[in-house]
């Protein structure tokens, strides 16, 4: 979706993500974390690997619960999950039908193709089916399926701009919910996985980690909230340093909206021209980021550190930054936390070394798994 019919979705979506409705989310989060906790407790052949799979599991449930309101608080084996790991498995035909999307827009529409085909189907029809029993019941949880209802009461949704005027039907509704959905699971649990990945490789930062989870911890009385998310600087800092190491997504895709000459290099671009941004790549650049394959999230501490900020895009850059990185970033610190208050973490690299799984939907590291060992809590 581009031009006005982006601008007004865009426009109908962002009071979402405000920092009151994430408020008003974050309890949902954080039992789901919680639920996640008694999971794998309950379940300890998964303490042993397979943990990318097992991340995913939470991201889903929590995306689906706080989001869409749909119950899967303690269910971490529900047909969402599915739909999530299918729907992005990377096979040749969703990367074509990935690749056609992004260069000929057009083709895409001329072939008929659906990128996620039948589980987008699936999706759509259970969110409908969701907004349907909130309207009958006047049920109101602040969530993605009550901005839905509040759009078709008001009857249009309009780009401010253009004038354009769109109908907010269940199809139009559905669609952007599953799409937020396929962009919120998968990356999540890559950040999260890769996050663990490097605080089992680096014992003293984990340490650190820990020191400052358990100190909000005994100081709240085993609560967290919102606020006292806001308090772990450091956490805060391991996992932006994270997402600078292993962007979700390998690279931006832009289209340029009129003609213009590059300053640096003095290139011509026209307009209606695809430019690729490779985030990765500059996210590893050590112009920008000096010894960027060292975990370091000192690097980004504000009271030692300045780092230009627009060499740092893990959720986009510009007008087109994506609309749930606020939300990302609270979903997977919320599952850090109870992770790593109740575990350690031990990365195992196997034969071979660490590699990376490039294909076209997001970017994750491959060969490499983690094991959790329970912390002594003595409480």
């Amino acid at each position: 979706m581009n031009g006005p019919r982006w601008k007004a979705m865009r426009q109908s979506m962002t009071p979402l993500f405000t920092s009151a409705k994430l408020k008003n989310m974050y309890y949902i989060m954080d039992k789901s974390a919680q639920d996640f906790i008694d999971y794998l407790k309950a379940n300890s052949q998964k303490l042993k690997g397979g943990v990318y799979e097992t991340l995913n599991m939470f991201c889903c449930a929590a995306i689906c619960a706080a989001v869409f309101g749909i119950g899967t608080e303690s269910t971490f084996d529900s047909p969402f999950l599915k739909v999530a790991r299918k729907a992005v498995d990377p096979t040749f035909m969703n990367n074509l039908k990935f690749f056609i999307g992004n260069v000929s827009p057009a083709l895409f529409k001329l072939l008929g193709l659906k990128l996620f085909g039948e589980y987008e189907d699936f999706f759509i029809g259970s969110i409908k089916r969701v907004i349907r029993y909130r309207e009958k019941e006047n049920v109101m949880k602040h969530d993605f399926a009550d901005i839905c209802i509040s759009l078709q009461k008001n009857g249009i949704i309009k780009d401010q701009d253009s004038g354009l005027e769109l109908e907010p039907t269940d199809e139009l509704l559905a669609a952007q919910a599953f799409f937020f959905f396929i962009a919120g699971v998968e990356p999540s649990a890559t950040t999260m996985f890769c996050t663990l990945i490097e605080l089992g490789k680096n014992p003293d930062i984990m340490r650190r980690v820990h020191k400052e989870i358990d100190n909000v911890f005994e100081k709240n009385g085993g609560n967290i909230t919102y606020d006292t998310l806001s308090e772990m600087e450091y956490l805060d800092n391991v996992l932006t340093e994270a997402l600078r190491m292993y962007p979700p997504i390998g690279f931006l895709t832009r289209m340029c909206i009129q003609d213009t000459v590059l300053p640096v290099g003095n290139i011509k671009v026209d307009k209606g021209t695809k430019i690729f941004t490779p985030i990765f790549e500059i996210h590893h650049d050590p112009k920008y980021y000096p010894d960027p394959e060292v975990f370091n999230p000192d690097r980004f501490d504000k009271s030692i550190n300045e780092f230009n900020d627009l060499t740092y895009m893990p959720f986009g850059k510009g007008g087109r930054l994506c609309i749930g990185s606020r939300f990302s970033r609270l979903q997977v610190k919320a599952g850090l936390v109870h992770v790593l208050r109740h575990f350690n973490f031990r990365t195992v690299v196997s034969k071979g070394g660490m590699r990376y799984n490039k294909s076209q939907v997001q970017l994750r590291p491959k060969n490499v798994d983690l094991e959790l060992i329970p912390r002594d809590l003595m409480v």
